[in-house]
């Protein structure tokens, strides 16, 4: 057994839990937000059989695309005034997906 936990963006993930529960994969949903942009993610906590791993991460990729963004940046103080910094373009969406081995699985 693994525990499979995917971190992605808001966007993306109503219709991959709507994926995942077509293929019977039971998930924990959790509100987050990342530390870079601190936009909304959404973790998924998703038990999940060694053998069923790679439809799993197949169902993720199918689903969390990634695009660009334009994020303006902060602007330097220099002296009395200030300068204007141009936005920065970013990629963002996608998944981050770690893979952990479970020693032992209870259901209560």
């Amino acid at each position: 057994m693994k525990l499979l936990i995917g971190i992605v963006n808001s966007d993306d993930a109503n219709e991959l839990l709507n994926e995942m529960n077509k293929l019977s994969f039971q998930a924990t949903k959790l509100s987050t937000s990342g530390g870079f942009l601190k936009t909304g993610n959404v973790t998924f906590l998703v038990g999940v059989e060694e053998e069923r791993v790679d439809e799993l991460i197949s169902v993720f990729e199918s689903c969390c695309s990634r695009r660009t963004q334009m994020v303006p940046t902060a602007p330097p103080f220099i002296g009395e005034g200030f300068l204007s910094a141009a936005p920065v373009e970013i990629t963002i969406g996608g998944a981050t997906i770690f893979i952990l081995d479970i020693e032992k699985f209870l259901k209560l």
